[in-house]
């Protein structure tokens, strides 16, 4: 299986203080046969709140020191990077007409899309997710899922 982290997985992953470090820990270490996936949004997102003084806190990283963990987790042999599948504009331009709010909208729709079109399992804390019905999405720590 391939597992398609977003980015509160891969923060809560490699951010040993996050709240949520070890039910991402142990759903990684679940998951220990599969495939781990990055696309360009997940790898700039995390980027992003790296270097965010606001979500780090005295833990901010310079760009530098994002740019060597990025590298360190693609040296790991699970993890791969996913290019945009073809035809995916499409699919996300028609899951925007159904899901239309939230502070995260076009990324979320855009990582829902991109699960749908790829097959590969989003993986994720956000329970706002579950409005995608039929999707590959895996939202820990959800009773339902």
């Amino acid at each position: 299986m391939i597992y398609l982290p977003d980015v509160n997985i891969w923060i809560a992953l490699t951010v040993a203080e996050h709240v949520s470090h070890e039910a991402a820990l142990k759903w990684v270490q679940a998951a220990s046969g599969d495939t781990i996936a990055l696309c360009r949004v997940t790898q700039m997102g995390f980027l992003r709140l790296l270097t965010n003084a606001r979500v780090m806190a005295s833990d901010v990283f310079t760009a530098d020191r994002a740019w060597r963990l990025m590298d360190q987790i693609r040296q790991n042999d699970r993890v791969v990077f996913v290019s945009e599948p073809s035809g995916l504009e499409h699919t996300w331009r028609t899951m925007t007409g159904y899901h239309q709010e939230g502070a995260n909208f076009w990324t979320d729709t855009y990582l829902a899309a991109f699960a749908g079109a790829t097959g590969h399992t989003l993986v994720t804390f956000d329970r706002g997710f579950r409005k995608y019905k039929n999707l590959p999405i895996q939202i820990l720590g959800d009773p339902r899922m």
